[in-house]
């Protein structure tokens, strides 16, 4: 099936998070967002076929997902997309990948232990860690000419005063892809130390050229305190209709996390839209995925071809992996307030601002192109207009300092 990731589609007025309540993030209403890793593309015809009868069949009840249709279709897809076999008992049903990181981590840990993530991170990372009253252990990637690369000596002392790391593959907001080597060495030096892995891998089928994810569980033999999370909803655009998945190879933990699910939080029963979602996107959508991945590395591609020719002071090296732009602001001679303030007041153009992502964010900017081109191409004039006047001496941006 051909799909037109070039078709606009209005989202407002739907109670959208990226459309209609951007003020929350920016302060200001109506203006263009690249705020959140959520699509503007339609979901895959499959699903909305399957979700068209679930709904004409009228009864919405209590929905199990303990059955091979659901976990099958979850194995069977690791298997064939990323080219590992996992047993079907592995997988359990969460309400959020974010719900089983910090699920699992409080299994782990205790209140005051050490938790080790890459910086930049995900912003949630940090909000699970530090609301559960645990001590985030930032490990800094390097960025070498816009290619990310692990500080193995940095990681290897953070993980030493750990008992958790929360591993993003593919990495958010870098788009990194963990290599071979890379994955082998962080999980030996977890096993040196004793430190449990929990690998957030949500965005493991968006990747480009000859990159290749390697899911963590792929090492699960090589040391068996590997935990893996994820959820078909940044593949296929289905963040709202809830569900993810996790699979648990630890007998004890895994009967640790259902009653968890079941007996003190009760979100076991799984949402039967997400549910179905899952089944019929693992099993009929591989076409989607890769038109997918073509599309967003194009959209990349126009913003790095945009960043050289328009606004050479800013840098940006397409990403393996992710909807996610992560622009390098540090050579432009203005304060990350001013950036936002112009971006915000002048081009009317939400992009998050890189602290947001940790300490080594700094500096940056992130922008989703998870979106038609033309949304991208009119986002980038925006983006420039928002900067060129910051340049020009006839014009304040409200707030900037002068």
């Amino acid at each position: 099936m051909f799909y037109d990731f070039d078709a606009v589609h209005d989202r407002r007025g739907t109670y959208c998070t990226q459309w209609d309540y951007i003020q929350d993030r920016f302060g200001e209403a109506g203006i263009l967002p690249f705020s959140i890793s959520d699509h503007d593309f339609r979901v895959p015809e499959p699903i909305v076929e399957r979700l068209h009868k679930v709904v004409d069949h009228g009864i919405y009840g209590y929905t199990r997902w303990n059955h091979v249709d659901f976990k099958g279709a979850v194995t069977g897809f690791i298997a064939r997309r990323h080219g590992v076999e996992l047993p079907d008992g592995w997988v359990v049903y969460s309400p959020s990948v974010m719900y089983t990181l910090a699920r699992l981590m409080c299994f782990f840990t205790e209140v005051g232990d050490g938790v080790a993530a890459f910086d930049p991170m995900y912003d949630s990372f940090i909000k699970i860690v530090e609301g559960n009253g645990r001590r985030l252990e930032p490990v800094p990637l390097v960025n070498v000419e816009g290619h990310y690369e692990i500080d193995f000596e940095a990681l290897e002392s953070a993980l030493s005063t750990s008992r958790v790391l929360l591993l993003c593959s593919p990495h958010n907001p870098t788009g990194r892809v963990w290599a071979a080597d890379e994955l082998g060495r962080i999980v030996a030096l977890c096993r040196d130390h004793h430190v449990k892995i929990i690998s957030d891998e949500i965005h493991m089928d968006l990747t480009f050229g000859d990159s290749v994810h390697i899911p963590a569980l792929a090492l699960w033999s090589e040391y068996p305190e590997i935990y893996l999370a994820s959820s078909c909803s940044k593949t296929f655009n289905t963040a709202g209709l809830g569900g993810s998945y996790a699979l648990i190879p630890n007998d004890a933990v895994r009967d640790q996390f259902l009653f968890q699910t079941r007996n003190r939080d009760l979100l076991n029963s799984a949402n039967v839209m997400g549910m179905h979602a899952h089944m019929v996107g693992y099993t009929e959508c591989d076409d989607y995925i890769d038109q997918l991945c073509d599309y967003l590395r194009g959209n990349h591609e126009l913003v790095r071809s945009f960043i050289e020719k328009q606004m050479p002071e800013f840098s940006f090296e397409v990403p393996e992996s992710t909807c996610l732009s992560w622009i390098d602001a540090r050579r432009v001679p203005f304060t990350s307030a001013q950036i936002q303030d112009a971006l915000v007041h002048v081009g009317r153009v939400g992009i998050m601002p890189g602290e947001t992502y940790g300490r080594s964010g700094v500096g940056y900017l992130r922008m989703c192109i998870g979106g038609p081109r033309s949304k991208v191409e009119e986002g980038l004039r925006r983006f420039k207009l928002g900067m060129e006047a910051l340049r020009s001496e006839g014009v304040a941006c409200e707030g900037s300092a002068k």
